[in-house]
C-alpha cells in the first residue's frame, strides 16, 4: 500500500474516531518552572523546623533568635508555605553540599541579606552536624562559613545600597547613585545573590547619607525610590559588564517586606490573610532584571513575607522590650523558606 494512501486513512480515521488513533506524535507540553512567589502559608505541624536555633546553630546571631530572646508562643515555626501551582521542596543540606562542593557563594547585602545567610548556615550545619565547620570575620564587612570536609565556603559581605557611600569633609555621607568602587570583591565566585532595598525606604535621623550624586551633581532631596531605581540599574550594568554566566550565577534576593504600619508585629501570632497590595520598590526590581543582558534569578519573596507580620522578633531581640524590630525576621523561620526557594532554583539547573 503506498505510503501516501496510509497516511490519508489514518488522517480520515482519526477525524472520524479521535480518540482511538493519531497519524502524528503527540508532543509533550513542556513543563513551566514552578512560580514559589505566589501562595499562602499552611499550618503543618508535621512540618518541623529543620533546626532548632539555640542547640543547632550556636553561631546565630542575638537579635534573630527568638526562642532563647523569650518569645514563648511557637505557632510561628508551624507555617509551610505551599505555592499555589506547586510544592516547594523541602531543604536538604547533604545534597546542597554535595552540588556545591568545593564552590564558593557569597551574599552580598544588608542585614535582611544577613538573615538569610545565617539561616542557610544553620540548613547546611544541621545536615552535617559532626563535620567541622569554621567561622570567622575576615574583615569588618566579610563574615566566613565554611565546611573543610567540603571545601566549600559560604560568605556574607555587608553592602547595603550595592553603590557607593562615600564620607566627605564638608558634605558629610554621600550616596553616588551611578559608582560601584567595591565590585572587585564580588569577583571569583560561583553563585552571587545580592540585596538592597531596606535602606533607601529610612527617613530622617534613621537615614544615613546626607546627599545623593549622580556625575558630579550632589542632590540633596529626591524620591528615595526613584534613588533606589538609579542605584539598582548601575548594579544590574555592573553584572552585565562584569559576570561571566559560564562561571558565575546570579540572583537577587527580593524585597522583604517590614511591618512598620500602624498594626505593626507586635503580639502577632498569625499570618495575615491575602490578597495583598503592591509593595513598593518591587516592579522597579522587575523591570530592570528583565532588561538585564545576563541572566539574573528573582527570588521573589515579597508575597510571603507581607503575610508574616508574625514572623518578626518584635520584642525579642535581646535588646529589651523598648525596641520593636518588625523588620527582621526570627530564625528559625520565614528566611527558611527563602533559602528552600534558593535550593530549588540552584538545582533546578
Amino acid at each position: 500500500m503506498p505510503l501516501t494512501f496510509h497516511l490519508a486513512f489514518l488522517i480520515l480515521l482519526a477525524s472520524l474516531y479521535p480518540w482511538t488513533v493519531s497519524p502524528f506524535p503527540i508532543q509533550q507540553q513542556q513543563q513551566q518552572p514552578c512560580d514559589h512567589s505566589q501562595g499562602n502559608w499552611i499550618i503543618d505541624h508535621h512540618h518541623s523546623t529543620l533546626y532548632d536555633p539555640s542547640k543547632d546553630c550556636p553561631f546565630i546571631g542575638q537579635g534573630f533568635d527568638c526562642l532563647k530572646n523569650g518569645r514563648t508562643d511557637k505557632d510561628y515555626l508551624n507555617y509551610r508555605w505551599k505555592p499555589s501551582s506547586c510544592n516547594l521542596p523541602r531543604f536538604d543540606g547533604g545534597k546542597f553540599l554535595e552540588r556545591y562542593k568545593g564552590k564558593k557563594i557569597l551574599f552580598v547585602g544588608d542585614s535582611i541579606s544577613n538573615n538569610m545567610w545565617q539561616s542557610l548556615t544553620c540548613l547546611i550545619h544541621i545536615a552535617i552536624p559532626n563535620s567541622n565547620y569554621s567561622l570567622t570575620q575576615q574583615t569588618k564587612d566579610l563574615t566566613v562559613f565554611s565546611f573543610p570536609e567540603y571545601e566549600a565556603s559560604i560568605m556574607w559581605l555587608k553592602n547595603g545600597f550595592l553603590v557607593d557611600l562615600v564620607y566627605d569633609k564638608e558634605k558629610g555621607r554621600v550616596l553616588r547613585l551611578d559608582t560601584i568602587s567595591t565590585g572587585n570583591q564580588w569577583k571569583g565566585f560561583d553563585v552571587l545573590i545580592f540585596n538592597t532595598y531596606h535602606w533607601w525606604t529610612h527617613t530622617g535621623k534613621s537615614q544615613t547619607w546626607n546627599y545623593f550624586q549622580v556625575g558630579n551633581e550632589l542632590i540633596k532631596e529626591m524620591d528615595h525610590l526613584e534613588a533606589f531605581k538609579i542605584g539598582l540599574s548601575t548594579w544590574a550594568k555592573w553584572v552585565d559588564y562584569n559576570v561571566d554566566p559560564s562561571k558565575t550565577r546570579v540572583l537577587f534576593q527580593g524585597i522583604a517586606a517590614s511591618h512598620v504600619d500602624a498594626m505593626g508585629c507586635l503580639r502577632q501570632t498569625k499570618p495575615d490573610q491575602g490578597p495583598m497590595p503592591p509593595y513598593p520598590g518591587v516592579d522597579i526590581v522587575k523591570n530592570i532584571i528583565s532588561k538585564m543582558e545576563k541572566p539574573v534569578q528573582l527570588l521573589d519573596i515579597t508575597l510571603l513575607t507581607q503575610l508574616r507580620r508574625d514572623g518578626h522578633p518584635s520584642i525579642y531581640t535581646g535588646r529589651g522590650e523598648s525596641y520593636v524590630d518588625c523588620s527582621h525576621w526570627c530564625l528559625a523561620g520565614v528566611p527558611d523558606t527563602w533559602n528552600e526557594m534558593l535550593y530549588a532554583a540552584l538545582l533546578e539547573n
